[in-house]
């Protein structure tokens, strides 16, 4: 054995005494050859090798042929082809044999560019190529996906005549499955004499990978009957499993499932068929599989945390990771993941924090597969810092982690952060690919940042996957949420290949901005195409029916959701529920919601609550909110600011300061939202000196926090500290607004002060450069008419630059009823009668003008026209807490059990005693 000193020096330095070696001594120098290859076979491990070939070295042993095949192939096997390679060199006229070892070692290490250079200098040494170099070239240009490289080996092996020989011909048709030539594969496999079940899986699972999933079951069929009878194998149904999934149709799972039940299959399948029946969404037929397999191993339990984690039943996710814990089962990187997704989705940062313990125990957490996950986990669950300084800890992230952490930003409202650590990684000079696209395109489109998104647009076309439909649907929902929908549908139009979600993006597009016809015109264009709606599409169309007010087209949509079985799917049932009642029909909306037991999340009750204030239902609307704490679930933003008006509507003190407790308690009361909703109840509850702590306590007041103080002090009569309150206002550079005037001008006429509220009025448009709404008018018809200056009152009515509403009329109306002007009062009601034909108020209001005036046929011609036209005056009601509960009591309402003892004659007694004596006059 001819060794050079480095070459000696060099595997020497690689050896380390090791108590585990086998015991060097060869004895005979004849059996040396199989005493060395006797050695070789006892290797466990890379240093008893090195041991043995350092020893090779110093005894001076001339290894043979299949010495050297023996070494290149262990040194292939424990993952270290340069070592390899150095034997290789150092073999005088390696035979063939030794060239194929020595290109099937690149191939297992994954560098098949070297395998095809080999491959190249056996050819210059003009070294004939037998069917196993074939056999290793094959799998090495299919790994590398080149065709070219493929065709052109083919080509070679044709000339040879070895192209029926069932170990090439099973390799071309790998290769050219795997490489999307179908056709060739299929031509190679037709031409095969001798098939064997290798063979006919390999066809298989190219057929079950393309897009034709029908061909491929179809094939599964042809090689039981057409095939000789042969019978398939566990391969070939993991290999059938994934065409199955694709077509998504129950009785091809079923079929397979009953094949796979007739026979005895290792748990391989099983776990296969708990994976096809999750992808299918049939998580608990997948379920009955797993409760009854036997010898559950932790590929069955990943396959079923990953099924559920596929379906959204996170829940489920998470108690079969506490059974595994239970059970005390290790957890591989499948199940670690599910279980970290589903922890993150369900913003459960308790759960994620236990998991991300056991991973570590586990150390599955140096796995970035396993890292980048709970990376994402930190940052949807709130925990931003924790998730970066994760993202500087890993070592060798890349740009799947990059792209993931990104979208957790931005999924969890922070664009700003995601657009930061995307420019932290843009200056680490990572190249964006389309995951980062799409995981950053949301975050421009939330900000506005258009200039950024047309900039990544340009790189995507820069790149070539501005065609790409993941690319594309996400550049399409970007422009459409940045109210560019020309540029939305230009790419739309432009894509070759458009997804369900593409058609989602630019409907979803139209129904935001308020475009309910085109939005509808998209959905109709979708039905006539190829593509079937799904859950997003119903998103975006039952909107677009609320923005139109048509009941009878929303009912017909949600006909469709329920034919498409689509009405288990939450966010559609949330967007139903939500058309139903803004578009008339609470009812509808009550349905759905009470029907929806194990639909409901914090979405559904906050669209309950809204829209029962909407219709004026504001004590259903506070029991809404005391039902979703009762079941368990967390009120959130939109929740404290979808109730607290409900509470400040009927004055519930109470109930508004248990509420401000719960928000308290759930760190929402430095949320200025919440801060002006809190302002705005106090004030209305009758507790001003409440909403003044609120307001001086607020860190970030807006123009409305200030309007909603402006507004308490309105309501209280307080005219003299609205007027000091709007000046600090402007003093404090907080620029007002038409609602501040409304405020301001409401304060004036309750405490009737004339020439501020007149000031106030006219600096509008002199000072402040707004334009006068018809709310404006008619605070100053109010405030004017309530003083007594009717010339005043209609010269300002006459110059009005917009149509006077039912507002101003009333306001009229109702100063004429102060000073009993007749003559106003008439023409106010006359408008009012055409505007609001169904409201009794007004006709009351000036039968009582006429009474006042003395006028008794005019008023009582008046109360028998209302009862001509079917119009009966609203009993009066009033809200009063008792024992805790919220009561309503109405005018001659007797339905009340204490009604004797709460009106009873103690009342006028008191009232009688302290002088009081009824004023009749005005009766009719």
């Amino acid at each position: 054995m001819i060794r050079t000193h480095a070459q000696r020096r060099f595997f020497h330095s690689l050896t380390r005494t090791s108590s585990e070696a086998p015991f060097l001594s060869l004895t005979n120098p004849r059996n040396y050859p199989l005493e060395s290859l006797a050695l070789l076979s006892s290797c466990k491990d890379l240093n008893s090798l090195l041991q043995i070939h350092a020893h090779f070295i110093i005894s001076g042993f001339n290894p043979n042929n299949s010495t050297y095949t023996h070494l290149i192939n262990l040194y292939s096997s424990f993952k270290k082809p340069d070592y390899a390679r150095s034997v290789f060199n150092s073999t005088p006229n390696p035979a063939v044999i030794l060239w194929n070892s020595m290109i099937r070692a690149y191939i297992r290490s994954n560098q098949q560019e070297e395998a095809l250079k080999i491959y190249g200098y056996m050819l210059e040494k003009q070294l004939q190529p037998d069917k196993y170099t074939f056999t290793f070239l094959l799998k090495a240009c299919a790994e590398l996906l080149d065709l070219e490289e493929g065709v052109s080996i083919h080509r070679e092996i044709v000339d040879k005549g070895l192209e029926c020989d069932v170990f090439i011909g099973t390799g071309l048709v790998d290769m050219y499955c795997k490489t999307g030539d179908l056709e060739s594969a299929r031509r190679v496999f037709d031409k095969m004499s001798n098939k064997d079940i290798v063979a006919y899986n390999a066809m298989l699972s190219g057929l079950s990978q393309s897009s034709n999933p029908k061909e491929a079951v179809g094939f599964f069929r042809q090689m039981q009957v057409g095939g000789g009878g042969m019978e398939p194998n566990s391969v070939s149904l993991l290999n059938l499993l994934p065409a199955i999934s694709k077509l998504m149709d129950i009785k091809s799972c079923k079929s397979i499932h009953g094949y796979v039940v007739r026979r005895v299959f290792p748990t391989a399948v099983l776990n296969g068929l708990i994976d096809l029946y999750s992808k299918c969404g049939y998580a608990d037929i997948a379920r009955v599989i797993f409760r009854q397999m036997w010898g559950r191993d932790e590929v069955s339990w990943g396959t079923m945390m990953a099924g559920y984690a596929h379906n959204g039943s996170f829940c489920e996710v998470l108690e079969l990771f506490d059974q595994m814990r239970l059970e005390n089962l290790k957890m591989n990187k499948v199940s670690a993941v599910s279980a970290l997704l589903a922890a993150a989705e369900m913003r459960n940062l308790e759960k994620g924090m236990e998991i991300h313990d056991c991973v570590m125990q586990q150390r599955l957490d140096s796995d970035i597969v396993v890292a980048t996950p709970i990376m994402t986990m930190y940052a949807k669950c709130g925990e931003f810092e924790m998730a970066k300084e994760l993202l500087r800890r890993l070592e060798g992230r890349d740009l799947i982690a990059w792209s993931a952490i990104i979208a957790a930003f931005a999924q969890s409202g922070c664009a700003e952060e995601a657009l930061s650590l995307f420019r932290e990684m843009h200056n680490e000079n990572w190249k964006p690919n389309r995951v980062t696209l799409v995981s950053v395109l949301p975050a421009c489109a939330e900000l506005l940042s258009l200039k950024l998104g047309k900039s990544l647009h340009c790189y995507a076309i820069r790149v070539g996957i501005d065609s790409d439909s993941l690319t594309g649907t996400a550049l399409v929902s970007m422009y459409a949420k940045s109210d560019h929908l020309t540029s939305a549908v230009i790419i739309f139009n432009r894509l070759p290949h458009k997804e369900v979600v593409t058609w989602n993006a630019l409907i979803n597009g139209y129904a935001q901005i308020g475009d309910p016809y085109h939005a509808m015109e998209m959905y109709h264009q979708l039905q006539l195409s190829e593509i079937l709606p799904d859950a997003g599409t119903m998103v975006g169309v039952v909107p677009a029916c609320t923005l139109l007010g048509d009941l009878d087209r929303g009912a017909c949509i949600h006909g469709q959701t329920i034919k498409g079985g689509f009405e288990s799917d939450c966010h559609v049932n949330n967007a139903l529920i939500d058309m139903y009642a803004k578009c008339g029909s609470l009812w509808s909306a009550e349905f759905l919601f009470r029907k929806a037991e194990f639909l409901k999340d914090e979405i559904s009750w906050n669209t309950m609550i809204a829209r029962y204030m909407q219709h004026g239902l504001a004590k259903e609307a506070i029991s809404s909110f005391c039902q979703m704490k009762l079941e368990s679930l967390q009120p959130n933003l939109v929740t404290f600011v979808s109730v607290l008006p409900a509470v400040a509507y009927v004055a519930a003190l109470k109930e508004g300061m248990a509420i401000h407790v719960c928000i308290i308690q759930m760190g929402f009361q430095s949320h200025t939202l919440v801060g002006n909703s809190l302002i705005d109840m106090y004030a209305k509850c009758g507790r001003l000196d409440y909403s003044k702590q609120i307001f001086n306590e607020m860190e970030n007041k807006d123009t409305v926090s200030w309007n909603a103080m402006l507004a308490g002090y309105a309501v209280h009569g307080h005219g003299d500290q609205a007027l000091s309150f709007f000046s600090l206002m402007q003093e404090s550079y907080v620029e007002v607004d038409p609602v501040s005037f409304v405020s301001v001008l409401s304060a004036c006429r309750h405490a009737g002060l004339i020439e501020e509220g007149r000031k106030i009025f006219y600096s509008m448009r002199e000072k402040h450069h707004l334009e006068p709404d018809v709310e404006h008018y008619a605070c100053m018809v109010d405030l004017l008419g309530r003083a007594g200056l009717f010339d005043e009152t209609w010269g300002l009515i006459e110059t009005m630059p917009m149509e006077p509403d039912a507002g101003i009329w009333g306001a009229l109306l109702g100063a004429c009823g102060m000073h009993s002007n007749v003559k106003l009062g008439e023409v106010a009601l006359n408008h009012l009668a055409k505007l609001e034909p169904g409201n009794p108020a007004h006709y009351v209001v000036l039968s009582g003008i006429y009474s006042q005036s003395g006028r008794w046929g005019d008023a009582r011609h008046t109360r028998l026209k209302m009862n001509d036209s079917g119009l009966m005056k609203a009993p009066g009601c009033s809200w009063v807490e008792v024992k805790n509960r919220v009561q309503a009591f109405q005018v001659g309402d007797k339905t009340q059990l204490e009604h004797r003892d709460l009106l009873g004659n103690s009342l006028l007694d008191k009232t009688e005693k302290m002088g009081y004596v009824q004023d009749q006059s005005c009766v009719t």
